[in-house]
């Protein structure tokens, strides 16, 4: 792939505020982000901060305010959301969007609060067996089923699922540790990385590598598998978590993210000021990183 097709296949997004008492600016940030052309909308999981709004019903209420632009979870619990519901819910979110829906799930990182909304103890190797088999399960769901499986964690005896959107739902996992990641490279069609504040860009070829290696010995296409990185920062300011600097430096930045690192997808994390740093990160950033990776 030359680098003018990579500048092509990049995708920019925002992430949203799910407070509850935010609503109102939440819905109009993303209405102006659509406007201003950005591809993504992404929404944190979650559901027992007792201030937050449910990631699935905010979905909904978001791609009713917009006309464009996509949405994804990022990511939804996967221990507190039953895999044959999570993928009937982001069918139906698909259908009644026009496809504008891709479905980001995790395993699900702070056991202890997953726990506190009673969802059973699991060890670790356990839930990554149980993410995997839910992405295999979520794949034929939202290719129509009919679902059937009898695994190590998980068992769906007989499933017609629906509706089937017509456009393909894509599964993007977030993770960090080994074995999920090598669960991205073998069934899911994207790997979120967690903000670069929680993996640092020296810490990212690493994990591409086990993406990729488990990609290949399952047969898969290691291309074919996007990869996604949640930025936090401020543009034009100093100080703040992340990456810091004017529009040039955030262009630079994300542009050697994007050819030495292998990202295609960038999602804005704005610590403040999120209106005006949504509309500088989409009238300078953007363009500015898609002119230097076509280069």
């Amino acid at each position: 792939m030359d680098t003018t097709d990579r500048a092509q296949r990049l995708r920019f997004g925002l992430s949203l505020d799910p407070d509850a008492d935010r609503l109102p600016e939440t819905l109009e940030l993303a209405a102006a982000a659509d406007a201003a052309g950005l591809d993504l909308l992404a929404l944190q999981d979650h559901p027992y901060q007792p201030g937050h709004l449910d990631a699935l019903t905010l979905s909904a209420l978001v791609a009713a305010r917009t006309s464009r632009i996509s949405v994804f979870t990022d990511v939804a619990d996967l221990r507190l959301r039953p895999p044959v519901m999570l993928a009937k819910a982001a069918a139906s979110l698909a259908a009644a969007s026009g496809g504008r829906f891709r479905l980001g799930v995790g395993g699900g990182g702070i056991p202890e609060a997953i726990g506190s909304m009673g969802a059973p103890p699991m060890p670790p190797r356990e839930v990554v067996a149980y993410t995997e088999e839910s992405l295999r399960i979520m794949r034929t769901a939202l290719d129509g089923g009919p679902v059937r499986h009898r695994g190590e964690v998980l068992t769906v005896p007989g499933y017609q699922a629906g509706p089937v959107p017509q456009r393909q739902v894509e599964l993007w996992l977030g993770g960090q540790r080994p074995r999920m990641l090598a669960v991205a490279g073998r069934a899911a069609d994207g790997w979120i990385s967690p903000l670069n504040i929680y993996v640092p860009p020296q810490e990212v070829p690493e994990r591409q590598r086990i993406v990729d290696e488990a990609a290949h010995a399952a047969g898969r296409d290691p291309a074919r598998v996007r990869r996604i990185y949640n930025v936090i920062g401020l543009i034009g300011g100093s100080g703040a978590p992340g990456l810091n600097g004017d529009a040039g430096r955030w262009a630079d930045t994300l542009a050697e993210w994007a050819t030495e690192l292998r990202f295609d997808t960038f999602v804005f994390w704005p610590v403040t000021a999120h209106r005006r740093q949504m509309e500088v990160f989409a009238r300078e950033v953007v363009p500015a990183v898609r002119e230097r990776v076509a280069r």
